[in-house]
């Protein structure tokens, strides 16, 4: 059996760069999604901009993969249900057995946790990809109902024993997991004071986006300092989304120079260069390539690109000696249509199989590095994370690092959020705003 299963996971990675257990859970979102799909079609579900609300604190759940009829308004009836991170393993906290995003609390926060009543998260592009069935660690450590959202801000309500935070204050954090939510448990350690002079609404669009960002510089080898190599040049794909208009700051920050923002509508120009790209490459109006080669003609020491199979094997080729280039995304894979149709999963499919493949051997030859990651798999890394966060608290208060670009929508309508970021043309970071907003 062992041997079989050896087989089955080379053949998976031979064809799609996947295990076998991937593979298994990616055909599941395409089954779930495409019931889905035909249930639409039907009339049976009706997908909806706006969610009803069914109580007073609630939190948003997706019941399974789908498009925006999967969200639904869970109630939170008392003060002792939370949502919580997949992290969050006390064993005073008793997860439902409707939904593992949903936990009671008995006896309160535990030992190092605050309840957090929030006033405003963000929406990430991967949220979407939570929502089809994609985002692996969803799958792997909540399932299905899950409350997505990985960043907020809010007051602090409740605490457990030894916390480092106390009951009313302001902070913004990191959940692995239930951000979209009025009522959450996070430990200590992910919580941090709002910087002064920064709205509820910019706080809880920095998290995910900074850490994010911070880390493809720490793996390009250019943060915490630059490196010895001559070349200084970075190359933002999507600069003028979340984590690369954070990307185009904190490489300013730290003295990278050129800096080439890629953007792909004329709309998204002038934010970059106010965010302090040199060069800003509009993709709908020239060639992307000749005009990287232009702003930076010996190549580039990073490159940054969540953009998958429309630019990765051009990204590598236009690195330097020593070029690293680092993936965090894959986003044209993935269609900008709210509900993924059977045509939409065959061009996923065609898109995993033109994926490109990088020889060791031109590596080594070439000097060159790639590098990926998801954060989403690091819970367990809390010293890495307070460090991210020193430094990107630190930028924020020297005002090297900001949020200007901030579209808010209501929790009610969140789905028209997911609308936005998937269509390609937002611009900065999406927040959705509690009933708690105001208080």
């Amino acid at each position: 059996m062992s041997r079989l299963t050896s087989r089955l996971d080379d053949l998976c990675v031979a064809l799609t760069g996947q295990d076998a257990v991937v593979v298994y859970h990616q055909l599941q979102a395409i089954a779930a999604n495409v019931i889905s799909w035909l249930l639409v079609l039907l009339r049976v579900r009706v997908p909806a901009l706006r969610l009803g609300r069914k109580g007073a604190d609630s939190a948003v759940l997706v019941l399974s993969p789908g498009g925006f009829e999967r969200f639904a308004l869970e109630p939170l009836p008392v003060e002792s249900v939370v949502t919580v991170g997949y992290n969050v393993t006390a064993p005073t906290v008793e997860r439902l057995p409707t939904c593992n995003s949903l936990a009671r609390l008995p006896d309160g926060p535990p030992p190092g946790h605050a309840i957090v009543r929030i006033k405003a998260f963000s929406v990430n592009y991967a949220d979407v990809t939570i929502r089809w069935g994609l985002y692996e660690s969803a799958i792997k450590y909540v399932g299905y109902p899950i409350c997505p959202g990985f960043d907020l801000a809010g007051v602090v309500e409740r605490v457990g024993p030894g916390a480092s935070v106390q009951e009313g204050d302001t902070v913004v954090g990191i959940t692995f997991f239930g951000a979209y939510s009025e009522r959450v448990l996070v430990p200590c350690h992910q919580l941090f004071a709002v910087p002064k002079g920064m709205s509820i609404a910019q706080a809880a669009a920095l998290p995910s986006v900074s850490g994010t960002a911070l880390h493809a510089l720490a793996l390009a080898g250019l943060w915490p300092s630059l490196p010895a190599s001559r070349n200084r040049a970075v190359l933002v794909h999507s600069a003028a989304g979340g984590v690369g208009s954070m990307l185009v700051q904190m490489a300013k920050a730290i003295g990278c120079h050129p800096i080439v923002a890629v953007v792909g509508a004329s709309h998204k120009v002038a934010a970059c260069e106010a965010l302090g790209a040199t060069a800003v490459i509009d993709k709908s109006k020239e060639d992307l390539w000749s005009a990287a080669s232009k702003a930076a003609p010996g190549g580039y020491c990073a490159i940054f690109d969540a953009n998958g199979v429309q630019t990765l094997a051009r990204s590598y080729s236009a690195l330097a000696q020593t070029g690293t280039l680092v993936i965090y995304g894959f986003h044209t894979n993935l269609p900008t249509s709210s509900m993924l149709n059977p045509l939409a999963w065959v061009r996923m499919l065609v898109g995993i199989l033109r994926m490109p493949r990088f020889d060791p051997m031109d590596l080594v030859l070439s000097s060159k590095s790639v590098a990926g990651f998801n954060l989403s798999f690091f819970a367990d890394e809390t010293r890495m994370v307070g460090r991210y966060f020193e430094q990107i608290l630190g930028w924020v208060e020297d005002g090297s690092l900001a949020l200007s670009n901030v579209t808010t929508f209501p929790m009610d309508e969140l789905p028209r959020a997911h609308e936005a970021i998937q269509s390609g043309q937002s611009v900065g970071k999406l927040v959705c705003l509690t009933r708690h907003a105001g208080d």
